[in-house]
């Protein structure tokens, strides 16, 4: 049953979230990128929502049609045979039984979950971001790894007891992982790390410190945003360059 099938994956999903040990993510924008990373050796796939707006021609922030989004999430599904977790930005404005629903329907076993309204900059009250992350695991049960993402670090507030707090009610609520982005400060990530009570994901960027610290720190997840699409872009914008210029490309 699909049910059954949901489940264990997001089961071997969840179990790969292990403190010290983490789960690294290269995020894909598409099936051929999913397909690279599983051939190179990686436990699960994750999406990344501004990568995959990108390609498809859309803003990130909640720019892509949800049908696109979900349409590309199940296309990355089908190309591979490890569990799969989507970046869904903060709902696409659904409800959360229709969200864990369309998950569900591209075969998903994972998603990202934000706390800031998209495009605007604003945090959602973490009270109502609470229950909104409850109501998703009410509709899933186990068949889906919530990852919550906080993002005080990334509007500027870099209020750790903040981030705590935060952290702490949504695991409260139900999510397997917290996601402090753009945290990069070493002693900001082991205290999350060590604080929360549950698995901790970081965002690798340039300044962040390297996967062997962040796993010495307690990190349980790695993730690349789009930082590695962007480096796949720029490569390609290169080779674009030489053969306008007349020279070979490769």
């Amino acid at each position: 049953m699909m049910t059954d099938r949901l489940s264990d994956g997001a089961s071997e999903l969840r179990a790969l979230h292990v403190p010290g040990a983490p789960l690294i993510l290269p995020n894909v924008w598409d099936a051929a990128s999913a397909r690279a990373v599983q051939e190179a050796g990686f436990p699960a796939v994750a999406t990344g929502s501004a990568a995959v707006a990108r390609v498809l021609g859309y803003p990130d922030g909640e720019g892509t049609p949800v049908g696109e989004m979900m349409a590309a999430v199940a296309r990355v599904v089908r190309a591979v045979d490890v569990p799969v977790t989507a970046d869904v930005e903060r709902g696409y404005g659904l409800k959360p039984a229709e969200l864990v629903e369309r998950l569900a329907a591209t075969g998903a076993v994972g998603c990202n979950l934000e706390d800031s309204v998209p495009g605007r900059g604003e945090l959602v009250d973490p009270g109502e971001q609470a229950d909104f992350l409850a109501e998703v695991r009410a509709a899933a049960g186990d068949a889906l790894v919530i990852n919550a993402r906080v993002d005080v670090y990334l509007h500027g507030r870099a209020i750790r007891q903040e981030a705590l707090e935060r952290g702490r009610r949504y695991l409260e609520a139900g999510a397997d992982c917290v996601y402090p982005i753009l945290l990069a400060d070493e002693d900001e990530i082991r205290a999350l790390a060590g604080e929360l009570g549950g698995p901790v994901n970081i965002l690798f960027r340039p300044g962040a410190p390297d996967l062997g610290r962040l796993a010495e720190l307690g990190v349980a997840r790695i993730s690349f945003g789009g930082g590695l699409h962007q480096a796949a872009h720029a490569y390609a914008e290169g080779l674009f360059a030489k053969v306008r210029e007349g020279r070979t490309p490769y």
